[in-house]
């Protein structure tokens, strides 16, 4: 360590001071109320470290309960009260964000995703924490171009094929944001997970695809592939990076590649809901898109397939590799199965199925 920085490289006034008698490490998250923040924190109190997390007044923390989270009221839209909760903290993990499946790149997901990412930013410089891993997503890294999974260094080119909506436009802009900061002397490491699925996905998220065929509500499956990854191992992969990873890289935390009939066929086998075997026309999913779209102009309401999702279930492009993280963190992939199977028996545990 060269004089004049902290600990992580950090200039001094970016550090708290670490009494040497501590020996449990805190860290902070934002987002913890959701699927992957809520996975991230039973990790890290695995590990033996003590959590701290963020949440709004009216957020729902019942499905945490046998958690030992220390709970701390502040959402994205106020600066001081994330350097509040964030003080004490050796690290900080922002895992909060705004989803929208929508093209139009409105004020309230701008103020979310992008801004909201530099207000936890500042927050973590005025607390002195350590280190920021900031939560991204495999939609900021880009699409295949010559059939070969994209790594870290694939060029973003989501608008090239029309998919360059709301939620990956902005999380893309906030990447962009910690890197500017990183280039300034920030201590920030951004990981990118793929598809996930596990337990404590309480509104559901992703594993609504999981619930849907329990449910008996998934009538084809579409002709795109994505990477779907047990979320445990990106909450895994994501404390690797707090301890291992190198500032200013990326690591994309994801598990297999393979198309949507396949990952329903698993599903079915693990929880024994019915198969399904017809495959939806790529012309028929972009009509409901078109259909979808027309829905919200009249009515204002967002539509259960607009002609964002249905572009996103009809790519073959959306795939990606994780060999980067497995040879510089040591990131592991689980199989899919035990994945499917906490997610599907912590639906049913929740009255959800």
């Amino acid at each position: 360590m060269r004089v004049g920085e902290g600990y992580n490289g950090l200039p001094r006034a970016h550090c708290r001071a670490v009494n040497p008698r501590e020996s449990i490490v805190r860290y902070a998250i934002t987002g913890a109320t959701g699927l992957l923040g809520s996975n991230l924190a039973e990790v890290l109190l695995a590990s033996g470290h003590a959590v701290v997390a963020t949440r709004r007044e009216t957020s729902r923390i019942d499905h945490l309960e046998d958690l030992a989270i220390e709970w701390k009221v502040a959402d994205l839209a106020d600066t001081g009260g994330l350097a509040a909760a964030f003080d004490g903290c050796d690290g900080v993990f922002h895992c909060a964000a705004a989803v929208a499946v929508q093209y139009a790149v409105e004020d309230w997901i701008v103020d979310a995703n992008v801004t909201g990412t530099q207000r936890v930013m500042d927050a973590v410089r005025t607390a002195g924490c350590g280190r920021l891993v900031h939560c991204s997503t495999v939609g900021a890294v880009g699409l295949s171009v010559d059939g070969e999974p994209c790594d870290e260094g694939q060029t973003w080119n989501m608008p090239d094929y029309d998919l360059g909506d709301a939620y990956v436009t902005t999380k893309r802009q906030a990447e962009e944001l910690v890197h500017e900061a990183i280039a300034g002397g920030f201590n920030a490491v951004i990981v990118n997970p793929t598809y996930m699925i596990g337990p404590r996905d309480v509104r559901p998220s992703s594993g609504k695809l999981v619930l849907d065929l329990m449910k008996g509500r998934a009538p084809g499956f579409t002709g795109g592939k994505n990477n779907f990854v047990d979320v445990r191992d990106v909450a895994r992969g994501m404390l690797l990076a707090m301890e291992k990873g190198k500032t200013g890289e990326r690591y994309i935390l994801g598990g297999r590649n393979m198309g949507y009939g396949e990952f329903m066929d698993i599903v079915s086998a693990v929880t024994g809901a019915k198969a399904v075997t017809r495959k939806v026309p790529d012309w028929a999913v972009r009509g409901l898109g078109l259909f979808g779209d027309l829905q919200h102009t009249v009515t204002g309401k967002d539509a259960i397939v607009n002609s964002a999702t249905a572009r996103w279930a009809i790519t073959p492009r959306f795939i990606f590799t994780s060999a980067k993280a497995q040879r510089d963190l040591g990131y592991t992939i689980s199989p899919l199965e035990p994945a499917v199977a906490d997610c599907a028996a912590w639906f049913a545990a929740h009255d959800m199925t």
